[in-house]
């Protein structure tokens, strides 16, 4: 597989040791020193693109491989205040790619299982949830992508809560995400319900950057030569 690497900064790095190792080939390499990598030969060859970069440019990077004809994943957070006007595009230019907040296969079974533990605690009022997420100190947006999608699954499951918030709070319908950055975690996410008989604690611990670079080239595998807009679940099988 034939892969443009969009941002080659520490998963970009982690993303070609993985893909190399399994046979892939990266044929271009485009970062804030090399933007002129979207005009060269090599972008049009491309079979997938795999993009990590930062918030403010992810959506023109999306656009632009939809423009392009060049199917791309994206791992990129904080941007989906402007989900609605991506998918549009790639709807009107035939474009494909395939977001998700983590590409950790660990992740995204952990994702089903914090749906269902939601449900099966949703009756029981006794417990406070907390969502807590560390990263390390260069993760550039908070509460990290990934613990907004738990705290987004909590409350479809969790009729109790209307929204979250990413501070300490006393207000019962308010989903508290604390957000910790500590040099050098690649990332944890834990969920706490606690009572005043008991807690529960539900835990994801990543202990490299190897897990994320891993399921970003199965995503893009995956997303080769297909049309559409997918996510992890689509690649892993599970029901949306």
């Amino acid at each position: 597989m034939k892969i443009a690497l969009i941002g080659y900064g520490k998963m970009g790095k982690a993303i070609e040791s993985v893909a190399m190792t399994q046979g892939h080939e990266i044929i271009l390499r485009i970062d804030a020193n090399n933007p002129e990598g979207w005009q060269a030969p090599e972008m049009k060859q491309a079979e997938v693109a795999i993009e990590f970069t930062a918030p403010e440019s992810a959506p023109h990077h999306l656009v632009k491989c939809f423009e392009l004809g060049v199917p791309i994943v994206c791992g990129t957070t904080g941007w989906l205040n402007q989900w609605e006007d991506v998918v549009s595009r790639c709807t009107a230019l035939g474009g494909s790619f395939l977001y998700a907040s983590n590409f950790s296969v660990g992740v995204n079974l952990f994702f089903e299982l914090n749906k269902q533990l939601a449900r099966l605690m949703a009756p029981h009022d006794e417990y406070k949830i907390l969502l807590e997420e560390i990263h390390h100190t260069e993760k550039k947006d908070a509460p990290s992508g990934t613990a907004i999608t738990l705290a987004e699954q909590l409350i479809a499951n969790n009729s109790a809560k209307k929204n979250w918030v990413n501070q300490p709070t006393t207000q019962s319908d308010e989903l508290e995400i604390i957000s910790k950055r500590i040099d050098k975690v690649p990332g944890i996410h834990k969920i706490l319900y606690q009572s005043d008989i008991d807690s529960i604690e539900f835990t994801h611990t990543a202990h490299n950057r190897i897990g994320f670079a891993t399921g970003a080239v199965m995503a893009a595998k995956f997303l080769k030569g297909k049309t559409g807009i997918y996510t992890m679940q689509d690649v892993l099988g599970l029901s949306r």
